[in-house]
C-alpha cells in the first residue's frame, strides 16, 4: 500500500511539475527478474524512472539516508541500503541477488553518480558485475531533462522543466556479456556496452519539435 501510495504521488508530482512523458513502456517485462540501467542526472531519476512502471521496483539508496522517517518508509519502498556506489558493499550484494532470484526488479546507474555537467559519464564496472553474475535482462533507459529540473548543484527543483523517459528493448546477457574469456575486463565491457545501449536511446520528444 505504501509503495502504491508513494507511486501515484511520484507520478503525480512529476507530471503537473515536469511535464514528464515516457516512452517505450512496452519494453518492460511483465514478469521476472530483470534490471534498468539508466543515465544518472538527478535525484530525481529514480522515482522518475520507477513511477510510471506497472511492477514494483526495487532501488538503491546510501546507508545515510535511513534516519528518522526514511528508516520507515524506504524499506516499504523496496530500498536497498547501500555503502557506496559499485561493487564494493557485500550486503547490499547479496541483497541484490536476493531480490533477483525472487523474481523482482532493479533498477541501476552504471556511471555510478550524477553528473556534473548533464553528459553521460563513463560506465563504471558495477552494473556489468550484476548482470554478468544474475545473466538477466536489462533495460536501458535515458532520462531526459532531469539535469535542468535539479541537477546536483541546485538547491531547489526548476519547476517547468520538461522531463523525458525512455525505456529501451532489453538486453539479453548474449549482448552484454562478453564471457569468462574476457577476464578481468569482463565486467567493465558488460557495463560499456549497456552504456552503449543507454547512449542510443533518442528523445522522440524532441525529434517532434523538429
Amino acid at each position: 500500500m505504501i509503495y502504491a501510495i508513494v507511486q501515484f504521488l511520484s507520478k503525480m508530482f512529476f507530471r503537473i511539475g515536469f511535464g514528464q512523458k515516457v516512452y517505450g513502456l512496452e519494453h518492460i517485462p511483465r514478469e521476472g527478474a530483470f534490471l534498468l540501467a539508466a543515465n544518472h542526472a538527478s535525484h530525481f531519476d529514480p522515482p522518475a524512472i520507477g513511477c510510471p512502471l506497472p511492477r514494483h521496483i526495487c532501488y538503491f539508496a546510501r546507508k545515510t539516508l535511513f534516519k528518522g522517517f526514511f528508516a520507515w518508509v524506504l524499506p516499504r519502498l523496496k530500498t536497498i541500503p547501500v555503502d557506496r556506489d559499485g561493487d564494493s558493499d557485500v550486503s547490499a550484494l547479496k541483497r541484490v541477488f536476493k531480490e533477483l532470484n525472487n523474481g523482482e526488479a532493479l533498477i541501476l546507474f552504471p556511471e555510478g553518480t550524477r553528473t556534473e555537467d548533464g553528459n553521460l559519464q563513463p560506465a563504471k564496472r558495477g552494473v556489468g558485475m550484476i548482470a554478468c553474475r544474475t545473466q538477466v535482462p536489462v533495460v536501458p533507459v535515458r532520462i531526459y531533462g532531469s539535469f535542468e529540473a535539479l541537477s546536483r548543484f541546485d538547491k531547489r527543483p526548476n519547476f517547468g522543466k520538461k522531463i523525458t523517459v525512455v525505456y529501451g528493448s532489453p538486453l539479453d546477457s548474449e549482448i552484454y556479456d562478453p564471457g569468462k574469456e574476457a577476464g578481468k575486463e569482463r565486467y567493465q565491457i558488460a557495463s560499456e556496452r549497456i552504456m552503449e545501449a543507454i547512449t542510443a536511446l533518442e528523445n522522440p520528444r524532441a525529434a517532434s519539435f523538429n
